[in-house]
């Protein structure tokens, strides 16, 4: 039976981190994750999670100016110190609140040696700092319709990068929404994939909204995740397309 996270970077917007962690675990989800919190302090979240129950399992570092096009900076080169000290302010926050692991955002790149050289340095940098606290790091590709440019955009490249890094705490974000745009058959590819995967998120292509339209089956989709043993959560990382709690019909659905 699949195991839903609540990605509160997109869901319950109008809401407060804190809050949005109390409506996620009325709604059913068993976990939540979440893109930027630096700004709430750790206790107030800490306290909200422990209210709850529910784990966090993931969180991003910094994007940098995202109005000068930043998304992200680990394979930026030239940017390594910024990159780093924002490597240190998602292991410092993740370590406060109990959160899993720490999303390492790579940011857009000409796709060259040196770009993948400074990722590969900045996640090695990530994976020693984080393993001093029991965290993973995670990596993920992410579509170029949506993000043009960004460094990391299919599986295939993301095991190439673990593979040179050779850290233990290092996984991939498989992301179905991101991959069936960028390579598609996205069963058939997380099932190869599975040994490097550390966390599996959703939306509907292509206007990533709710699991229950667009070009994906989800029903098919999770109960071909659960046969292949995968026994992590899934995380539902979509922007509702009216309010969250007005798309909530497949947490009931697919929760069967």
């Amino acid at each position: 039976m699949p195991r839903f996270s609540a990605n509160l970077g997109f869901l319950w917007q109008e809401l407060s981190l804190c809050d949005g962690i109390r409506a996620a675990a009325k709604a059913g989800f068993a976990a939540v994750e979440c893109h930027f919190p630096y700004d709430i302090p750790t206790a107030e979240v800490l306290s909200a999670l422990n209210e709850t129950g529910l784990p966090m399992l993931g969180l991003n570092t910094q994007p940098g100016n995202k109005e000068a096009g930043d998304f992200g900076l680990a394979a930026v080169p030239g940017r390594e110190e910024q990159a780093r000290g924002y490597i240190d302010e998602a292991v410092t926050y993740a370590s406060a609140i109990g959160c899993a692991n720490v999303h390492v955002m790579a940011g857009r790149t000409d796709g060259g040696d040196a770009a993948e050289s400074a990722y590969r340095e900045n996640l090695a940098y990530a994976c020693a700092a984080a393993a001093g606290h029991g965290l993973g790091v995670l990596i993920e590709p992410i579509n170029h319709r949506d993000v043009p440019g960004y460094h990391l955009a299919s599986v295939e490249a993301a095991r190439a990068t673990l593979d040179a890094v050779g850290a233990d705490n290092l996984k991939v974000m498989y992301d179905c929404y991101h991959l069936q745009i960028m390579q598609g058959d996205v069963c058939a590819r997380l099932a190869a994939s599975l040994d490097i995967v550390g966390h599996v998120q959703f939306a509907a292509p292509h206007d990533r909204g709710e699991p229950d339209a667009g070009e994906l089956d989800y029903g098919y989709v999770f109960d071909a995740i659960d046969a292949m043993g995968y026994q992590g959560f899934l995380g539902a990382e979509y922007k509702p397309r009216s309010t969250t709690e007005a798309g909530l019909g497949w947490l009931t659905a697919l929760s069967r």
